[in-house]
């Protein structure tokens, strides 16, 4: 049954967070192209598709640590320390795409596309609620989102090598 879950796992990463790393990925650069000319049909027909995979793929995500915990219980590794910094990690970019990038990247939809982003909460019209402040969409946002994407993808990848190399496992590599 380990094998089984263990595919489950490995399809489920594969399958949620694969998609979600390269859209956010693309989503600045789209960005920049529909802030260039907010008419490109194209531009923001891409923008609102790269959102749109962020988004559902995200909640979709959900799914791995899911997976995650019930191959763990059936290895007995549970405690482990690679696999609890694996947790601390994954929880970490949940947190950046969450916090970070999701908000962001609706925000400069609905800035880019007058309020009419396609998003669930139309609402922000280009402005994202932080903290006790109000961040306007501006030339910064796509370089910021690049930044959160990066970290993002860098605390993925972080999860990868720590569940390949699973340092100090006594389970065998």
């Amino acid at each position: 049954m380990t094998k089984f879950f263990l595919t489950l796992h490995v399809l489920a990463a594969i399958l949620a967070v694969g998609p979600v790393t390269v859209a956010a990925s693309m989503f600045p650069a789209a960005l920049r192209r529909a802030q260039a000319d907010p008419r490109d049909a194209a531009a923001i027909a891409s923008l609102r598709l790269l959102q749109r995979i962020c988004s559902v793929y995200a909640f979709v995500g959900v799914a791995v640590p899911v997976t995650g915990f019930v191959t763990a219980g059936s290895l007995g590794v549970l405690g482990s320390a690679w696999l609890i910094a694996s947790i601390v990690l994954t929880m970490a970019a949940a947190v950046v795409l969450i916090v970070l990038v999701l908000p962001r990247q609706e925000a400069a939809l609905d800035a880019v596309t007058g309020g009419d982003g396609g998003g669930a909460d139309g609402d922000t019209h280009g402005q994202l609620a932080e903290g006790t402040g109000v961040v306007a969409v501006g030339e910064r946002t796509s370089s910021q989102l690049a930044m959160y994407t990066g970290v993002f993808n860098l605390l993925w990848a972080t999860v990868t090598v720590l569940m390949i190399v699973r340092p100090g496992s006594t389970t065998g590599a």
